[in-house]
């Protein structure tokens, strides 16, 4: 017997009424780079409906190369199959999104993130790497690396945002923009 039972169950309940649509724009035109706890959903604390935006989750919503790779690879695709599409010129923004009270903020210590090391066969320095304790700061240093990723499109803008547990608001820490040396 498995767990997903119950979920299972809500998945057929959504399958009878299901349509599907063809591959297309997102009605929302965002990209959400987020953090897979549980609290926080993006659906959920954004209001967003199937087929509004694609998710990226990951421990912390940090951007890491597999982050910048599938961002990447969302660009040229939306270049290819929408390009003209668009009007403005850009393909869509990356909302990147932190929150605070991260459960990555446990890798800052020492011990922990040395049994996480011995745990998980990652490096602790990547460990370390990865704990949001300050979800401004590190919004604004995951904004940077993205925007400074070489196979990232000029048409892609990047915005940071933290996602307060406490309150269930997000607020705007970098404002979007694309890469500077990048024009549109």
């Amino acid at each position: 017997m498995t767990r997903l039972n119950q979920l299972l169950d809500r998945n057929e309940r959504f399958a009878r009424d299901y349509n599907p649509s063809a591959l297309g724009i997102p009605a929302q035109q965002p990209v959400v780079v987020t953090c897979l706890d549980h609290r926080v959903d993006p659906a959920i604390m954004l209001g967003l409906q199937l087929g509004d935006a694609p998710v990226i989750r990951n421990a912390g919503g940090r951007v890491t190369q597999a982050v910048i790779d599938d961002i990447s690879f969302l660009g040229y695709l939306s270049e290819q199959l929408f390009g003209g599409q668009l009007g403005d010129g850009a393909l869509f923004e990356v909302a990147v999104i932190q929150h605070t009270q991260c459960g990555t903020g446990f890798l800052a210590d020492a011990g922990f993130r040395g049994g996480a090391a011995a745990a998980t066969g990652l490096a602790e320095d990547t460990l370390e790497a990865m704990a949001v304790t300050d979800p401004d700061a590190t919004i604004r240093a995951d904004v940077e690396r993205l925007l400074a990723a070489p196979g990232l499109s000029p048409k892609v803008s990047v915005s940071g945002h933290v996602y307060d547990i406490a309150t269930g608001r997000v607020t705007m820490a970098v404002d979007a923009r694309f890469a500077q040396s990048a024009a549109r």
